[in-house]
Parts: structure tokens; C-alpha cells; sequence
């Protein structure tokens, strides 16, 4: 398969407003986040095998820094029409079934993945109080198949640090997952250029 690596959004980049549907049926907004200590903003989707491989990590990342004021949301951009199981139906099967305690946002026009600038599932942002980014890149150095644990080290190091008020992590590695599924003729066109690695 063709594994996707992240854009590397630059530091310090304004989080990119979003008005989504969750699966609760409410609307979310970016506004909504604007007491949070931080913002985690996790593109996903259900049936990539790089998010599945981190599915229980991401559940327990978020039940451990919630209470800790940091706001987390997770955003699928997926084309439905072509991959029906990441079909909002299916999006809230998964939200209650991975045992997810976070908005899981359907972004059916991709504006919002392109925004961001995501170019894979599943691809991390943290932004500060501010709501700046300090950070984009993997969850950990885990992958399907690798055997390395599923610890959540990269993004919980980040994390850590603004919490303890110190500066972005001066090392921050892509992440690594399938390319988002973009409608046909609506590929952004920083797309064309994302790093690809066959494996």
C-alpha cells in the first residue's frame, strides 16, 4: 500500500476556523474550544488501518488530557461516496464503539482537511490557548505491523509541554498513514506534493 506522511503545517499557524456536524447530531465549532488550554485536532476516519492499529491509544490519550483542559476533536474528510464505511452512520457506530469521549466531525465538503492541509489518517495538530499551532505530527513511532508499541509519546510529549508552559517540541516527526480520500476533481493542490512511500 502507499503510505501518506504528514504536510508539517507551519508552527505557529492560526487554527483554520470548521463548523461541523458531530455525531451527536449538534454542530461543533472551533469556537467551542476557545477556553480550552489546547486544542488537539486528530483527522481520522473508521476504516484506515493506521488509525484502527491506534484506536484504543487515542481513546485513552483523550480520557487522560480532557480532564486536564485540553479539548480534543477528531475530523473525518473522507470521501463517503467511494468509502461508505467512514459514512456518518458508520461514524457513530465507531465513536461508541472505540469508546471515544471527544466530537467525531464529519467534514463532508473536505474544506476543512484542506485548511489544515491534512494529508493523511491519522494526522495531528495541537494548538495553544491561543489557538496557534505548537505542534503537528505522529501520535508515536507505532505503525500496523512494526511491533513497536502504541505509547502516544510524541503527541502526549507536545502536549506536556505547553501544559508546563515550555516552548514546541524542537523535534516533531511526520505521521504516517493512508492518504485522505479527496473527491474526485476537489484534490487540493498541495496534495500533488505530499510525500508518499511505498511499502
Amino acid at each position: 500500500m502507499v503510505k501518506t506522511a504528514s504536510t508539517m503545517l507551519p508552527l505557529g499557524t492560526p487554527a483554520p476556523a470548521f463548523s461541523l456536524l458531530n455525531v451527536d447530531g449538534k454542530v461543533v465549532s472551533l469556537e467551542d474550544f476557545k477556553s480550552a488550554k489546547g486544542l488537539v485536532v486528530i483527522f481520522m476516519c473508521n476504516h484506515c488501518p493506521f488509525v484502527k492499529h491506534l484506536r484504543s491509544g487515542l481513546a485513552q490519550f483523550a480520557r487522560d488530557y480532557q480532564p486536564r483542559g485540553i479539548a480534543v476533536v477528531g475530523i473525518s474528510s473522507n470521501d463517503v461516496s467511494s468509502h461508505p464505511d467512514d459514512s456518518p452512520a458508520k461514524m457513530v457506530e465507531e465513536h461508541r464503539a472505540a469508546g471515544y469521549t471527544f466530537p467525531y466531525l464529519y467534514d463532508e465538503t473536505q474544506q476543512v482537511a484542506a485548511a489544515y492541509k491534512a494529508a493523511c489518517t491519522p494526522d495531528f495538530y495541537v494548538f495553544d490557548q491561543n489557538q496557534s499551532l505548537v505542534y503537528r505530527g505522529q501520535f508515536d513511532s507505532s505503525r500496523p505491523g512494526n511491533g513497536k508499541p502504541i505509547t502516544g509519546s510524541d503527541l502526549r510529549s507536545a502536549v506536556d509541554q505547553l501544559l508546563a508552559g515550555n516552548p514546541p517540541l524542537a523535534e516533531q516527526r511526520p505521521s504516517i498513514g493512508c492518504n485522505i480520500k479527496w473527491i474526485s476533481g476537489r484534490e487540493p493542490q498541495y496534495f500533488t506534493g505530499v510525500a508518499a512511500i511505498e511499502s
